[in-house]
Order: C-alpha cells, then sequence, then structure tokens
C-alpha cells in the first residue's frame, strides 16, 4: 500500500513506539490520528508534528464508543482510514506467588484488557471502517498492524499477564488476517525485543546494561524509529499477511 497521502490510526501514539511510529507515517505522506489516554502528551505531540497531518484523540483502547469516535475522526478528518497500528500497552511485572501473596487478580485483567481485548476491539472498528474503502490496484483495502513482545514466546519471571496477554495477540493474528481477506484487509503483528521506550530507559543503567548484554548483534537497545520503519515496511509489502514477526536482533530471553 502506497502510505502517501493514507489516512492512518496509531495507539499509544504519545510515546514510545506508537509515537516513532507515527513520525514514519507522517514522513511518507500519511495523515495520522494519535491515540492514547495521555491527553497533556497527545497535544504536546500534535503541536509539534502539525495540526494539518495529525490529529488526536484521549481514548482508552478498552472503550468501544470511545475508539469507534476515534476511527470516525480519521474518516471525517483525512477521509477514510488506511492504516491502524496498534501501539497501546502496559506490562507491570508480578509474580504468580510472593512474599504478599499470590498474583492480583484485577491486575491480569487489567494487563489482558488493555492489551489483548483493546488491540481486538481497536481491530474490529479499523476493519468495519477499511472495508469501505475503494480497493487499490491489488485490491487492498487497508492494513492492521499489531504489536506483541517476544514475551510471548519467552516469558521472563513475573511476566505472566504480559506474556498471556501478547501470547493471545499472536493466536490470534491468523484466524483474523483469514477472516478479512475477503475484505482486501491484511493483518500482521510484531513481535519486538528490547527497544528504548521511555519505560525501559527510566530503569536505572546496571538495568539496561543488563538487558543489552544478552542481545546478540546489534548489541544494544533496539531505536523506536527502527520500529516505525519495519512498520511502514510492512504496510508498503503486500504480501505480508497473517504472520507474526519477531524483531530483536537475535535476542532469546533467558
Amino acid at each position: 500500500m502506497d502510505i502517501n497521502g493514507r489516512g492512518a490510526l496509531v495507539t499509544g501514539g504519545a510515546s514510545g513506539l506508537g509515537n516513532a511510529t507515527a513520525r514514519r507515517l507522517i514522513a511518507a505522506g500519511a495523515m495520522v490520528v494519535l491515540v492514547d489516554v495521555a491527553e497533556d502528551a497527545l497535544k504536546e505531540q500534535r503541536d509539534d508534528l502539525g495540526g494539518d497531518v495529525v490529529a488526536i484523540h484521549a481514548a482508552d483502547v478498552r472503550d468501544p464508543a470511545a475508539v469507534a469516535a476515534a476511527v470516525a475522526t480519521v474518516v471525517e478528518r483525512f477521509g477514510g482510514l488506511h492504516i491502524a497500528v496498534n501501539c497501546a500497552g502496559i506490562a507491570p511485572p508480578q509474580r504468580v506467588l510472593s512474599r504478599s501473596g499470590p498474583h492480583g487478580l484485577d491486575l491480569f485483567s487489567r494487563v489482558v484488557e488493555i492489551n489483548l481485548i483493546g488491540t481486538f476491539n481497536v481491530i474490529r472498528l479499523a476493519a468495519e471502517a477499511m472495508a469501505a474503502n475503494d480497493p487499490d490496484d491489488g485490491g487492498e483495502r487497508g492494513v492492521i498492524v499489531n504489536t506483541a513482545s517476544i514475551a510471548a514466546f519467552d516469558g521472563q519471571v513475573g511476566q505472566a499477564a504480559y506474556a498471556a496477554s501478547k501470547g493471545g495477540v499472536v493466536g490470534m493474528t491468523l484466524p483474523i488476517a483469514r477472516d478479512l481477506a475477503r475484505h482486501g484487509i491484511r493483518n500482521v503483528t510484531i513481535a519486538p525485543g528490547v527497544f528504548g521506550s521511555p519505560m525501559v530507559k527510566a530503569l536505572p543503567q546496571e538495568s539496561i546494561d543488563g538487558l543489552e548484554s544478552g542481545i546478540p548483534f546489534p548489541h544494544r537497545l533496539g531505536d523506536p524509529d527502527e520500529f516505525g520503519l519495519f512498520v511502514t515496511q510492512i504496510v508498503t509489502n503486500p504480501y505480508l499477511n497473517g504472520e507474526t514477526i519477531r524483531f530483536d536482533a537475535g535476542l532469546r530471553m533467558g
């Protein structure tokens, strides 16, 4: 799909991987609606990126009405939704059993609701809008890119909730691609390794050094801009569909 002139929706767009993705899409000519719960940060990004190509919508991805309104904003403001990127997510660690007792069930539910159910909520509503697009020369009407994690495969101690939620994103990637094929909509998932997001950069330097020590090559954290670049490559490659792609510099978590 040609990105230039297309309307896009990016969740988690106020910072991190989502913001880097939005910037790459804008550089390629897209017009983007940023969705996030952090309204003040959204306003800062809109002012920074420019109101002509960016709109913002404060929304929780779990909220059907709020996400539907964000999708409508893309359609009304930019003429149609062709690209949707799911980057919203949380990763609070907690052991199944610790000195303070068993894993909080409310916390487990919240992680799954945001990371998995929230992703599906965006997918289903974005797909509805994309199905109304005129197909391009290849029959394509839209592209959806989701964010899982290598924790879906190599989850570590304290990541039961996070790994379960991201494993769910991986598990629904192919069936959704099959469901949406007749509408000319592709669905692809990225499973990133350890990237230099604000959440990771807030860690002590010795923790960051420990994370980097296991990355084969390049021997460093991933740059969020590289994630954004990968999203644009998926969007523009028409034969990528129904796949979860590890994006981790060869890292396998111990």
